[in-house]
């Protein structure tokens, strides 16, 4: 396929798109904390060289060809070159620009089928399905012929099912007066992160602090915004400003976090460990010693977008004999990145092999990640290498640890 535009098309870019593509002065310093183009030392498959491309696919001098497409599609969206230009380039919002662009000159049927999809994904309703479905293809081996299939897709759908299986748990809606807290469940909590909501609440309720979780779906629009569907992302963070407006609003996905922080009047919502960090904690309430390794991956999200993971690593040092310790390697993304893992398999696997290599090194008992997507892909490629290292949201391990003497008889997350 190859898509010219016209003249009318080039005249109609979107002038905020070429502003904020004119910004980068092409110095290069991005180069060294772009993980694609440190996989593949391909000048396309940098931050520079995808402007680039933009540029010159704007201005009618390069032909929107299956390659140049490839190129940008194989961006990660990890930001970390928005976080090293001193320019101050724009790249999440000109890529997701760039993407939009792209598809508006899709055929109608096209269009209309991609955010069929990308709607479907979105959607709780349909998602909570997804711990079943998983459970399922593991307990009839359906997971076992994919292994054998000859396809890095459906390899990679594999793995994430065989973790979905233990993942998945459902959330019941709570009610709580008006002061209480609203906890963000999304589109796909349940299923990716079930284990840490229920964790979550636990911890809550052993520390008296009132949670509201919504029986409405909810989503914060991110997997519709990255492939170009602004629109439709937008009306979903719409919907969450109608429901927790006014509210402080809590959330376990650092990636979810930081979308809905993109909307103004959700720019108060908190990333769990930090707002954990605020509660009051009874000063006689020390946390079971739990005398073993974690490593702490930072997803590029918590990192570049929500001002670094100092309330991850602070939460846990609550937990008297745990030794905690960056994973190696943190400022290059694991290769998850939303549905990027399942889209571009081969590049995800380049980039998750460093972080198993690493884990294999240290000897970790845990792994902790703020951010699903990333937890998904981390343990299946521990998995895959035979390493019994257990991955989990932060919240997990507090709640492991809390004292049985401050609960009583109360049901506990891991017990």
């Amino acid at each position: 396929m190859v898509k010219h535009l016209t003249t009318h098309e080039r005249a109609d870019a979107p002038a905020e798109l070429l502003q904020l593509a004119d910004q980068c002065v092409k110095c290069g310093l991005c180069l060294a904390v772009c993980p694609t183009y440190a996989q593949t030392q391909h000048e396309a498959d940098s931050p520079r060289g995808r402007i680039a491309l933009i540029q010159g696919w704007l201005h009618g001098e390069l032909a929107l060809t299956d390659r140049l497409a490839a190129h940008l599609d194989g961006c990660l969206q990890c930001r970390a070159c928005e976080v090293a230009c001193p320019s101050l380039v724009a790249y999440g919002r000109l890529s997701v620009a760039a993407k939009a662009h792209r598809v508006a000159a899709l055929p109608a049927w096209r269009r209309y089928l991609q955010r069929l999809l990308l709607q479907s994904l979105s959607d709780a309703r349909l998602t909570r399905w997804l711990g079943t479905i998983a459970r399922i293809m593991v307990n009839v081996g359906l997971t076992r012929v994919l292994t054998s299939a000859n396809n890095a897709p459906l390899r990679s759908w594999r793995r994430l099912a065989v973790v979905i299986a233990t993942t998945a748990q459902r959330i019941k809606p709570r009610s709580a007066p008006e002061t209480s807290f609203d906890l963000f469940v999304g589109c796909v909590g349940e299923s990716t992160q079930g284990t840490a909501l229920a964790a979550t609440l636990q911890v809550c309720d052993w520390l008296g602090v009132a949670v509201k979780v919504t029986a409405q779906p909810e989503c914060c629009g991110a997997l519709l915004r990255h492939h170009g569907e602004i629109a439709a992302a937008a009306n979903l963070r719409q919907h969450c400003v109608d429901q927790h407006a006014g509210r402080q609003l809590i959330g376990l996905a650092s990636a979810c976090v930081a979308e809905l922080r993109t909307e103004p009047a959700l720019q108060t919502t908190q990333e769990l460990c930090a707002w954990l960090l605020q509660l009051p904690w009874p000063e006689t309430l020390t946390l079971r010693p739990l005398p073993a390794r974690v490593l702490v991956h930072e997803p590029c999200s918590h990192r570049n977008l929500l001002g670094g993971t100092a309330a991850v690593y602070q939460l846990l040092a609550r937990i008297p004999g745990l030794e905690i310790i960056p994973l190696p390697g943190n400022d290059q993304c694991c290769g998850a990145a939303g549905t990027y893992l399942l889209q571009h398999p081969e590049m995800a696997d380049r980039l998750l092999a460093a972080k198993v290599t690493a884990s294999a090194a240290l000897v970790p008992e845990f792994i902790v990640t703020t951010n699903p997507g990333c937890a998904l892909h981390l343990a299946a490629g521990l998995r895959e290498a035979g390493l019994a290292i257990s991955v989990c949201h932060p919240v997990e391990l507090i709640a492991q640890q809390w004292p049985t003497s401050s609960v009583g008889d109360a049901n506990r997350a891991f017990d």
